[in-house]
């Protein structure tokens, strides 16, 4: 459907067209004053350049022509020539009943089919997830689900982290703790293999202890480069607990993000990949791109344009070992391959883009990619403790997320445990909604570039722009349905206040800031609005005693609003991984 500032653009740019003016002229957006009006047009401006004429008076011209139109409750221009609108109730509460009907509640729709393959999460097989991992995860999946909401095919890869020399070290570590293990036995039958009794406790604890190891032991580190080695030349039993590790660690993995909202559709990894190296390397070696350089192989991919030095990128270290470019680059054409892409969107640490400036380079100079496929890091910021610095346990180590989330929880289970009003059986998974909404809504509400500060204190208060605050917001529209009875349909002829009028109006404009979020690659934007619906909420509600009031014809109206912005704010909820409480 329409947006509203479309609706009243197109009726601006056929009075400004009727007057002898450019349509363009007539562009409406929302009023950077709303205390003055809701809407406001400043064509006139360019048109005194284009016409020769003060703008005022081309202004005017323009609004006069639609001084009888029943849509607007006010038009007048102001000042040098601003066209100041606010439109009539009749067109609101209609505009409001055709986007709680609309399928998508009016958010913009693609214009065409398109595809976009999300690159986000990244964890490493055999490594706990740690807070690191927190933003690429809870950003990624809000993108992830707002693209959706645009209409368009979204898929989540993860981008496992498995293959390579952390694998080789776990492996040969592995073998030193439990030569018994049946397939580091000779004669080893990878059809006979039962499995082996490791735990994810033991496989997360071996890592850091092999990583440590290696670098203080050069004859361990030769064992863990010659695992690897054998690893990726498919020797049957690596291969096979290798296969008993990524099976073990996923599992880990996925009940860390599962306890967030997050899910993938496919949990490919690096070693997925791996068989798309060659051709890569067919590809760079046929077009002439590919040269050796100091022992390495590597690809030109700076450009005249360029204010700062951007080195060449290499595909082949000089020990013919793969790195992260050559990975992702084959990645992309895997990706290209099966699933025929229109973006593809990298979300990952800021500080990877010099890394991802060179891979996206490298792809389109190297046609693996087409030149209508759009490439983008979604780059973020970090996630950083009270004293401006990343975030660390108290000993000043990385901490683990399943930590961040049980500490988070354990604050949300003590707040939910002093409620009268939940049940004793369903407080503990109010208390995970809870603490769910306090985390994604604190990190979604920064603008996704920008680092940030982990302050539970704040982001679990009840007021605010915290998830508490707009989990209480829903809740307490679910109180007044309850109580009134609700409402089935939205068939409001009347607006009775002011206060009602600016909900229904931040109703009507919500489509609006999901497509600017989606433009903008930018979450925060989905945060923001829901906030400013729950405000407007909070203080209609306030004016007003919903279910105390006599006068049947306002009841209804004000039951329709309640229902309308339950619906609105459950929207914005869900396409930020959040799950609404029917009571808090």
């Amino acid at each position: 459907m329409k947006a509203l500032t479309q609706i009243l653009t197109e009726k601006l740019s056929a009075a400004f067209e009727a007057c002898g003016y450019s349509a363009e002229l007539g562009t409406v957006v929302t009023s950077d004053r709303p205390d003055l009006c809701q809407f406001q047009c400043n064509g006139a401006f360019a048109g005194a350049k284009l016409y020769k004429k003060a703008p005022r008076m081309i202004a005017q011209e323009a609004a006069n022509k639609l001084a009888d139109d029943d849509s607007f409750a006010k038009i007048e221009v102001v000042g040098a020539g601003f066209i100041n609108m606010d439109v009539s109730d009749k067109l609101l509460l209609s505009y409001v009943k055709d986007v709680l009907s609309d399928e998508n509640l009016g958010i913009p729709q693609a214009e065409k089919p398109e595809t976009i393959v999300l690159d986000y999460g990244g964890p490493n097989v055999a490594k706990p997830l740690h807070i690191g991992h927190l933003r690429s995860a809870v950003i990624g999946e809000s993108l992830k689900r707002l693209a959706a909401a645009t209409g368009r095919k979204t898929i989540a890869d993860v981008h496992l982290g498995d293959w390579g020399l952390q694998i080789g070290l776990v492996i040969a570590e592995l073998k030193e703790r439990h030569p018994d293990w049946e397939c580091f036995k000779e004669g080893f039958d990878p059809a006979s293999f039962s499995g082996m009794p490791l735990t994810v406790d033991e496989l997360n604890e071996v890592y850091p202890f092999a990583s440590a190891k290696s670098k203080e032991n050069d004859e361990f580190k030769a064992k863990a480069k010659a695992v690897t080695a054998e690893l990726q030349k498919g020797a049957p039993a690596y291969i096979a607990l290798w296969k008993e590790i990524i099976k073990i660690s996923v599992a880990d993995i996925k009940s860390n993000y599962d306890k967030l909202n997050v899910s993938f559709d496919y949990w490919y990894g690096e070693s997925d990949a791996e068989k798309f190296v060659p051709e890569l390397l067919d590809i760079l070696n046929s077009k002439g791109l590919m040269y050796e350089s100091q022992g390495a192989m590597v690809v030109d991919v700076a450009e005249d344009s360029d204010k700062v030095t951007i080195p060449p990128v290499i595909i082949k270290k000089s020990d013919d070992s793969n790195i992260y470019a050559t990975t992702d680059l084959a990645t992309i054409i895997q990706r290209t391959k099966e699933w025929k892409p229109d973006m593809i969107w990298y979300v990952v640490d800021s500080r990877q883009s010099l890394h991802f400036t060179q891979v996206f380079r490298c792809a389109k100079k190297a046609n693996i990619v087409s030149d209508e496929c759009s490439l983008e890091h979604l780059g973020f910021g970090t996630m950083n403790g009270t004293d401006g610095k990343p975030y660390k346990t108290r000993e000043g180590g990385v901490m683990r997320l399943e930590v961040l989330y049980d500490m988070v929880y354990d604050y949300a289970k003590g707040m939910v445990d002093k409620s009268t009003h939940s049940a004793e059986e369903d407080k503990a998974d109010i208390a995970r909604r809870v603490a769910v909404a306090a985390i994604k809504f604190g990190d979604l509400i920064n603008h996704r570039a920008k680092d940030y500060i982990f302050d539970l204190d704040k982001f679990m208060a009840a007021e605010g722009k915290t998830g508490s605050f707009l989990l209480y917001s829903v809740a307490r529209v679910n109180s007044i349905l309850n109580k009134t009875g609700g409402s089935d349909c939205f068939d409001s002829a009347e607006i009775y206040s002011d206060s009602e009028r600016a909900m229904l109006l931040g109703i009507a404009m919500s489509g609006e800031a999901f497509g600017l979020a989606f433009r903008d690659r930018a979450p925060n934007i989905v945060c923001e609005n829901a906030y400013k619906l729950a405000e407007l909420f909070a203080k209609f509600y306030h004016e007003n005693h919903i279910v105390d009031e006599p006068d049947e014809n306002k009841k209804r109206a004000w039951i329709n609003i309640c229902a309308a912005v339950k619906t609105m704010l459950e929207k914005h909820l869900d396409i930020l991984g959040i799950e609404t409480v029917e009571l808090f």
